[in-house]
């Protein structure tokens, strides 16, 4: 898995110090500056403790099956920002790297909100997860963007949820990381019919 996140920290000096610090038991493989510096922080066959408590298509250790990618950015605590380009293309850049030589399926790239719903927002209703799945990093279904498609019903929606790889522990907070990745637009936890038409399209493409 390739689990991004975003650093939730006023600077990226301050969240180097955190990851770096043994006592504060929390690491990541790389960090990326919003001037698009990159930090290599643990090496890739190595666990980093990045994800904490989180699930995704039934693994429970994420931090042992992942790569983990801090982004700079002070997040919804501190003055959620935009990314900057100088950032997402270093961001790109490093992703494609790290699939070319690790065989991580499109359905196994999410956000750390993706993969702990209750506990987290990251890396936000910002990301642009649309341009990394257009240079192959993720997915990001062409109906998205398109309309029309099915239209399940409610409870079909969170049956839908559990095929793409979300825990369903708290529906509620499972919908609203489902809108941070897919519908960024809508980000209130609810079934409307949009939100329900993105989650058929992104559970039926492609294959995770």
């Amino acid at each position: 898995m390739l689990v991004l996140h975003y650093t939730g920290m006023a600077d990226a000096a301050q969240a180097l110090d955190r990851l770096c610090d043994p006592a504060a038991e929390v690491s990541a493989h790389y960090l990326v500056e919003r001037d698009g510096t990159i930090h290599g922080l643990v090496a890739e066959d190595r666990r980093a403790w990045h994800a904490g408590r989180a699930w995704w298509q039934g693994e429970t250790d994420v931090n042992g099956r992942s790569i983990g990618i801090e982004i700079e950015n002070p997040g919804h605590e501190w003055g959620y920002l935009p990314f900057p380009e100088a950032q997402m293309a270093a961001l790109e850049a490093l992703a494609s790297d790290i699939l070319a030589r690790h065989p991580i399926p499109p359905g196994r790239v999410v956000g750390h909100s993706d993969v702990a719903p209750r506990r987290k927002l990251d890396p936000g209703e910002r990301f642009d997860w649309r341009r990394l799945a257009a240079a192959g990093i993720g997915r990001w279904p062409a109906a998205l963007d398109a309309g029309g498609g099915r239209l399940p019903d409610a409870a079909d929606a969170l049956r839908l949820l559990a095929r793409i790889g979300y825990d369903l522990d708290d529906p509620a907070a499972t919908v609203a990381a489902f809108q941070r990745h897919w519908y960024p637009a809508r980000v209130d936890g609810g079934l409307d019919a949009e939100t329900r038409r993105r989650i058929a399209v992104v559970a039926a493409w492609p294959p995770a």
